[in-house]
């Protein structure tokens, strides 16, 4: 038996002595609303890499950009190093000039109620957010409003639409669409809580120019720190990977990853590059066509997602299992909350379980968090609520005037709502608890 072999045996045998003796304590131990669930697979596959000394992006990467895109419903996809930086690069290469070249100040709308990653991209790139309301109790963003907004836009200077699906629920597809259709937009589609959920039996992921998913442990699946954009473009796929790779124009890697020493796919590499010194030879994996970031993942990562690949079907059986379950134990409660729907032709892969207070409820948020969180559960609120209410973004909000009139369901959300997680790791003796300690509470509500 060789070393390494003899290293991946400890580390399978380690990891799986550690989980068999796994032990959750009621009101010790705390229950988290999501986080990753591995076995010894995972481990024994990130060292395997590892030990290959191959660091970067390379043969896991390449595999995994081949096999992820289906789940999005697509055929081509980059892998990044974050859901976040997936944005970043899907937003950055529809203002390239080699692909859509959305030009400096074109307007794009976004629900005002989001995680600052969907629209800081737009921001970042020069592009112009046009902020819209939600709606209860999916808060998707309101489609009434978008087509007041875009029948207002007489100068079409609305060029393009991004939003979440908010915790896999996505809004009405087909109204979408066709005044996606009707206005010519762009529209840029983050999957990053929806991996698994469908629209008429469409995979949600697959409607948008582009799409991205995020692989940050609270998701779906996980590897670490990881993100993709999926598209059926091989042109947008080329653009994506040069804007990934600091810009540059060499492309070989998609195809052949691994060491320039063993020459590459093209056989072209020292040739007459660059249009402004055409008498120079140059070597093409120094010539950039890109002004670009270096957003690439480790090639560790990668090898964490494919196996994370092969669980997603009991990882999101699990999800919609445990939905099922939070719905059952706060149904008794209805009348205090706007509780989740799944949209009309939809079938979610719950990301969470999302309640918004009614505002004539004998309780605040504030009251049934501070209980469950002093019961060792975890509670979320939903993002950022009005992101126009926080400092990074309040110099935006002067065009809308008063906040709370402008956006009443988001001012609701930033004050009423949250979520509970419905991941793999809340047992059936867990979501027990969860019933429990929500029950006590309403013991005491008048």
């Amino acid at each position: 038996m060789n070393k390494k072999y003899k290293i991946l045996e400890l580390v399978k045998e380690y990891i799986d002595d550690k989980k068999s003796n796994e032990k959750w304590t009621e009101g010790q131990d705390w229950v988290s609303y999501s986080g990753p669930v591995f076995d010894s697979e995972e481990y024994v596959a990130a060292i395997d890499t590892l030990l290959s000394e191959w660091l970067i992006v390379g043969k896991e990467s390449r595999k995994f950009e081949d096999d992820f895109p289906a789940h999005l419903g697509m055929r081509h996809g980059v892998l990044t190093n974050s859901g976040s930086s997936a944005n970043l690069l899907m937003i950055s290469a529809a203002t390239s000039r080699n692909l859509f070249n959305l030009q400096r100040g074109a307007k794009v709308i976004t629900p005002v109620v989001c995680f600052p990653t969907t629209i800081n991209p737009i921001i970042q790139n020069n592009l112009e957010p046009v902020f819209v309301d939600v709606t209860l109790p999916d808060l998707n963003l309101d489609l009434d409003e978008v087509e007041r907004v875009l029948k207002n836009d007489t100068d079409r200077e609305i060029k393009a639409i991004m939003f979440a699906h908010v915790l896999g629920n996505p809004p009405d597809m087909e109204r979408l669409m066709s005044l996606v259709e009707e206005y010519d937009l762009f529209f840029f589609e983050d999957a990053c809580d929806a991996l698994g959920s469908y629209y008429k039996g469409k995979k949600l992921g697959s409607f948008g120019d582009m799409s991205t998913c995020s692989f940050f442990p609270a998701h779906h699946m996980t590897m670490g720190e990881g993100g993709f954009i999926a598209t059926n473009s091989a042109k947008a796929r080329k653009v994506l990977t040069s804007l990934r790779d600091w810009g540059r124009a060499c492309y070989c890697n998609t195809a052949k990853p691994g060491s320039v020493v063993a020459t590459t796919a093209c056989g072209n590499r020292f040739k007459n590059w660059l249009p402004g010194m055409p008498d120079a030879v140059y070597d093409h994996r120094y010539v950039f066509d890109e002004i670009g970031y270096n957003l690439k993942p480790l090639d560790l990562q990668a090898s964490i997602g494919l196996k994370q690949l092969d669980k997603l079907p009991d990882l999101d059986a699990a999800r919609r299992k445990n939905h099922k379950k939070l719905s059952e134990i706060f149904l008794p409660y209805s009348k205090y909350f706007h509780l989740p729907v799944a949209t009309e032709n939809s079938d979610p892969c719950w990301f969470a379980f999302l309640m918004t207070i009614k505002e004539d409820a004998p309780f605040t948020r504030n009251d049934i968090v501070s209980h469950l969180e002093s019961s060792k559960i975890q509670t979320r609120s939903y993002f950022s609520g009005n992101i126009l209410a926080h400092p990074g973004y309040n110099h935006m909000a002067e065009q809308y005037g008063d906040l709370s009139k402008s956006f009443p369901v988001a001012r609701l959300v930033t004050t009423n709502s949250f979520f509970l997680g419905t991941f793999a790791g809340l047992t059936d003796e867990k979501m027990a608890y969860i019933k429990k300690s929500v029950d006590a509470f309403f013991k005491g509500i008048k």
